[in-house]
């Protein structure tokens, strides 16, 4: 009998040994996982997607973020091909508030003149970026709205619908509706995948608001991805986002960056507002250029100041 409780005993042993082997090995493999993501991220970010600019001060910005105060982020959607500078198709300043947990999207329309930083000439606000790429962007939306940007991040629009693609769909409240031949847009939320998103945000023929209206939904896509892309709970899809936005993507933010604003910055998202700059169009020399009153600058100085 204590032969057979001896050997029970044993058994036990040796499958907790087992139990206990088996759940270190599955604990290993996903820590080293989990390190294969942040490193791949880690890597991407700091080596494929970072890019420092003279026009922002790097050091003011990092005592901003760990006092956790506002920030301004410009968004620089470019249509850029291979062997092709691009220019700015749309151009948004988000301003972050973890005070209230808000975030405000500001549009400024792509013809808006204005003068151009480091050239001494006016043209159309869009042409900056071509001029002089994101450190010009930078400088000249700075001067034209006397705001100070602590970040930018250029996102290649050509890549805007392998992202949409990555996060599966994304949803917008359109406020239009009508039909290119391919898509039906409802008035109401419209789901869409990358293709989709593609027409939705270019279309502008059909809208009686113009670029104005496009401009509009540029803002909505990039709400529907900030919504989508925090929503996300695969921990497996995150590489293919990195991925994505490592070809498509640049920033001056690191990868340390990117971390303390996701910590001291993430609730944000929950409240978002959005403006765009209004004015009149005019033709100067044969081009058309949009006109802001200085009344209008001075009120988005103030919306983005919280003045």
């Amino acid at each position: 009998m204590e032969e057979k409780r001896t050997g029970r005993k044993r058994s036990k042993k040796r499958w907790l040994k087992i139990t206990l082997a088996v759940i270190g090995v599955l604990v290993l493999g996903i820590g080293l996982y989990v390190w294969s993501i942040y490193g791949n991220a880690r890597d991407t970010v700091n080596e494929q997607m970072h890019e420092q600019v003279d026009s922002i001060d790097r050091d003011k910005t990092k005592e901003k973020v760990e006092a956790t105060e506002p920030l301004n982020v410009l968004l620089l959607g470019v249509d850029q091909r291979e062997d092709d500078s691009g220019r700015s198709d749309a151009l948004m300043v988000m301003s972050l508030d973890p005070k209230d947990d808000s975030m405000q999207l500001v549009s400024i329309p792509r013809d808006t003149r204005t003068m151009i930083a480091g050239r001494g000439t006016e043209d159309k606000i869009n042409h900056a970026y071509a001029f002089g790429g994101s450190d010009m962007a930078v400088e000249t939306v700075e001067s034209f709205l006397d705001v100070e940007l602590d970040y930018f991040v250029r996102l290649n629009m050509e890549g805007l619908e392998e992202l949409v693609d990555k996060l599966g769909t994304i949803t917008v409240d359109n406020e239009i509706a009508w039909d290119d031949g391919k898509y039906d847009f409802g008035v109401g939320p419209v789901e869409m995948d990358g293709d989709k998103t593609m027409a939705y945000v270019r279309m502008r023929k059909q809208d009686p608001e113009g670029d104005f209206g496009r401009t509009e939904r540029q803002r909505k896509v990039i709400q529907g991805i900030i919504e989508q892309g925090a929503s996300v709970g695969s921990v497996t899809k995150i590489n293919d986002y990195i991925d994505v936005l490592g070809t498509n993507m640049t920033t001056n933010m690191d990868f340390d960056d990117m971390k303390d604003l996701f910590n001291g910055y993430r609730n944000t998202r929950k409240d978002i507002a959005s403006y765009q700059m209004q004015g009149s169009g005019t033709k100067i020399d044969g081009t058309y250029y949009l006109m802001v009153p200085d009344e209008e600058v001075q009120k988005v100085h103030d919306m983005i100041n919280k003045g």
